[in-house]
């Protein structure tokens, strides 16, 4: 592969906050100490850690967390020796009161998550990592459901705000892999800062997509290990690994190790495994974002309704994160309707 930038790769491994998604954020403060010891002496980068929906997420319209984040945060920050410990902040849900609580126990970089069309409410949150001296990067989640120009000019404005590095976050992982070349391609003609890529695996695509966005210069690339994360989960780390030293391109991450932490720290902690199945393919599908999944098939059962169809009318809808509430209102309008026989 010729990639389109020297600059090092820098791998996030975002199983302890896509991943809590998948075990109904009940990870326990053992699971997370365990987990990053595992992924600290693999070499990983940077370990995130918070609820799934990012800081302050753990409520009843998200779900609430077994353990306090903050908790997590600080086993992960005291088991690792040389990864850096990174946490999500979508403003509106986290405030700066949880960034400072964060950055107090240690954690190092925040990645301030928005809608692809909403980078202006991240300001805050960045200028204030600035200062507290944490990294600080751009997520822009959704990236498929805007052109490519508003991507480019909003992630203009997270770099103006002091962002070091944006990401093109697939949150539904209805990107094709000459989508993710577009963006990739276009953002790297328009920043002076590093580029990152979010993957998740909805219409299996993540690996591949993943590759492209490598090739096209992204140098801040997530993965989780044994695919843990929303949906049909993330591009799986250890076969992300596996796939770019089969390229030639050495990242410093212990291959075996991360198969030995996949097969026998997080495989057990599962409570099913991660696959495409009809629920995560239709979030591809639908272009819907892929945390909605749980909250779509909770709300089918209760209202009698195919989670398919909720999903794909929350698509049609063009629903953002943290419109999960829209999930009960679509349930009920298309039970109604159902009812109603029309």
């Amino acid at each position: 592969m010729e990639r389109k930038s020297d600059n090092p790769i820098k791998v996030t491994e975002v199983c302890l906050r896509d991943g809590s998604h998948v075990v109904a954020h009940q990870f326990t403060v053992e699971q997370v100490q365990k987990i990053a010891r595992g992924l600290d002496e693999a070499g990983v980068h940077y370990i995130e850690v918070s609820h799934g929906d990012g800081l302050g997420g753990s409520t009843i319209q998200y779900g609430r967390s077994l353990v306090n984040e903050m908790a997590l945060i600080e086993a992960a920050v005291a088991t690792c020796k040389q990864a850096k410990v990174a946490v999500l902040l979508i403003p509106g849900v986290g405030t700066v009161h949880e960034l400072k609580q964060a950055n107090k126990l240690g954690a190092s970089l925040v990645r301030v998550a928005t809608h692809v069309t909403e980078a202006d409410v991240s300001a805050q949150h960045i200028h204030l990592a600035r200062e507290l001296g944490m990294e600080a990067c751009g997520f822009l989640m959704m990236a498929h459901s805007a052109p490519v120009e508003k991507l480019v000019e909003q992630a203009k404005r997270m770099e103006s705000y002091g962002a070091q590095a944006v990401y093109v976050t697939d949150s539904a992982g209805a990107l094709l892999p000459e989508e993710v070349r577009e963006r990739i391609r276009a953002l790297r003609d328009s920043l002076h800062i590093e580029i990152g890529f979010h993957a998740h695996n909805n219409l299996s695509l993540a690996i591949a997509n993943t590759l492209v966005a490598i090739e096209e210069g992204a140098t801040r690339i997530d993965g989780s290990v044994r695919c843990l994360g929303a949906g049909a989960g993330n591009a799986q780390t250890e076969v992300l690994i596996a796939v770019l030293q089969r390229l030639g391109i050495e990242v410093g991450i212990d291959l075996y190790k991360m198969m030995d932490l996949a097969e026998d720290i997080v495989g057990p902690i599962l409570p099913h495994a991660q696959e495409i199945n009809k629920g995560s393919l239709v979030l591809g599908y639908a272009g819907v974002y892929s945390s909605f999944l749980l909250h779509a098939e909770r709300a089918g059962k209760r209202f009698g309704i195919d989670p398919r169809d909720i999903l794909l009318e929350v698509g049609r809808r063009k629903a953002v994160g943290g419109q999960e509430d829209l999930i009960i209102d679509v349930a009920q309008e298309l039970a109604q309707i159902q009812r109603a026989g029309v």
